[in-house]
């Protein structure tokens, strides 16, 4: 392990997360309510700290190795949750605890959107904005926008990268440069803000309220500038923009990228993972829109059918934005959406959850061994598109799905320990490790009705999801320590 090189790095990352407490400073100025200073004083700690980091090895310019490439990821959410927490923790008019400051902080980053904070509408903008901010900046990853400028600092970025981008495609690359890779990914991620930002001012938002809620859309964060989320606007154009761009945010933003230079729609077109996503989309939208209708919880089919895609996308995607409290509906629904909530976006989108490619080579294998059963002698490849996957992949599947399951078990059974019933202790923890959002039971509309305890727990589950489980095991593994 090369610790200096690590806390080069951290000391970096800790200076580069302390600007984005400046245009909290701005909107203040702007709205005039009396949060700059926190801000402002925020930004001069974390700017103090990072420094003393980077000071002492400013000089250590070795590349990193796999190992520390995890290590630089796990500790990168670590301190910067840690760190986003200082605003809220210090902001007098919100009268948090240290604990809910920190999942608040985690989620944000996370792109959770679980919040533990209530009456949003009458927080001053800065604090708002700052939420927002928070989810765009973990949308993409801080980590590969860090990459991109590596190579300028003497750092090399491609074992960070394999640490902190998801799924089976983490090997892949859009260019041939790393450095490359994640600026492609972040001109997508950029332009896709701004013209959902644009596309909420027209159909109805401030501007304030736009540029927030693109964040949070684009990010597949969730959190909104109000308490009823995007039911506060009551306005069917801006729910079918958020459902459009959640879905866009969903979606391996390297078919984006492919689509974008080819100037065609094909590449998604030919996409296995991406028809399996629309087909389940498609199947449970279907599902909602007949039961809200047929059993008259919505008389108006329109409405039903708007109602049903919204909610599916919202969770499937694990946005999380909510236009009605779905947990009153028949029960068929909300329990489907939490189990849509598991399959989550696509690999390299900004949603949560197992991921739709992983979920379908799980099928796939499902569907081999049934084969198999029949055909004991027969080899049989499993495909994606036409492409033959190695069994060393599948393996890496089944065990990501065994430890997923395991741990969200060990985590819900540790909320029902504490005295949450079953049905909020399931909803929770399926919410922070799918990075979804809102729950059922007590953790409806916010958490904040839960013990200090029980918020570690989740932020703790929060990032098991974020860095996609195995990238922060890795570091309790003894094997990993050893030279």
């Amino acid at each position: 392990m090369q610790a200096a090189v690590i806390q080069k790095i951290i000391g970096m990352f800790v200076m580069l997360f302390s600007v984005t407490l400046l245009p909290p400073v701005v909107i203040d100025l702007i709205y005039k309510e009396g949060t700059a200073h926190n801000f402002f004083y925020s930004y001069l700690f974390l700017l103090g700290v990072g420094f003393l980091l980077f000071l002492p090895v400013r000089n250590k310019n070795n590349d990193l190795r796999l190992r520390d490439g995890f290590i630089v990821a796990v500790l990168f959410w670590l301190v910067l949750g840690t760190a986003g927490s200082l605003p809220f923790y210090t902001y007098e008019g919100m009268h948090i605890n240290f604990a809910s400051a920190l999942f608040e902080s985690i989620s944000g980053l996370t792109t959770t959107g679980a919040t533990v904070l209530v009456g949003l509408d009458s927080m001053p903008h800065s604090i708002l904005f700052y939420r927002q901010e928070l989810q765009w900046l973990g949308g993409m990853g801080i980590i590969v926008l860090a990459v991109a400028v590596m190579p300028m600092l003497g750092v090399g970025g491609m074992q960070l990268y394999r640490a902190e981008t998801p799924g089976p495609v983490k090997d892949s690359k859009l260019t041939p440069r790393i450095a490359e890779t994640a600026k492609a990914l972040w001109y997508i991620y950029l332009s896709l803000t701004v013209i959902c930002a644009l596309a909420y001012w027209v159909a109805g938002m401030t501007f304030f309220d736009a540029v927030a809620h693109s964040f949070a859309t684009v990010s597949n964060g969730g959190f909104s500038t109000h308490d009823s989320s995007v039911n506060y606007f009551d306005n069917q154009a801006i729910e079918w923009v958020a459902i459009i761009f959640m879905l866009l945010g969903g979606i391996n933003f390297a078919l984006h990228f492919t689509a974008v230079r080819s100037r065609s729609v094909r590449a998604y077109l030919y996409d296995a993972e991406f028809r399996f996503y629309m087909v389940m989309l498609t199947v449970v939208f279907s599902l909602s829109t007949y039961v809200l209708y047929t059993q008259s919880i919505l008389h108006d089919l329109p409405l039903a059918f708007r109602e049903a895609v919204f909610q599916t996308v919202s969770i499937t995607t694990t946005s999380g934005f909510v236009t009605t409290d779905y947990s009153t509906w028949p029960v068929f629904i909300p329990v489907l959406l939490i189990f849509s909530s598991f399959v989550g976006g696509c690999a390299g989108s900004t949603g949560g959850g197992i991921k739709v490619i992983r979920v379908l080579l799980l099928i796939k294998q499902g569907q081999r061994e049934i084969f198999r059963l029949i055909h004991p002698n027969a080899q049989v490849k499993v495909k994606l598109g036409k492409q033959p996957v190695k069994d060393s992949v599948i393996d890496a599947v089944w065990g990501f799905f065994a430890a997923y399951i395991a741990l969200f078990t060990l985590m819900m059974l540790t909320l029902m320990f504490t005295g949450l019933d079953q049905v909020t202790a399931f909803s929770a923890v399926a919410a922070t490790l799918n990075n979804m959002g809102p729950g059922l039971g007590d953790v409806t509309a916010n958490y904040s009705s839960l013990s200090d305890f029980n918020k570690y727990v989740l932020c703790f589950s929060m990032l098991l999801g974020r860095l996609e489980i195995f990238t922060l095991l890795v570091l309790l593994m003894p094997a990993f320590w050893r030279k």
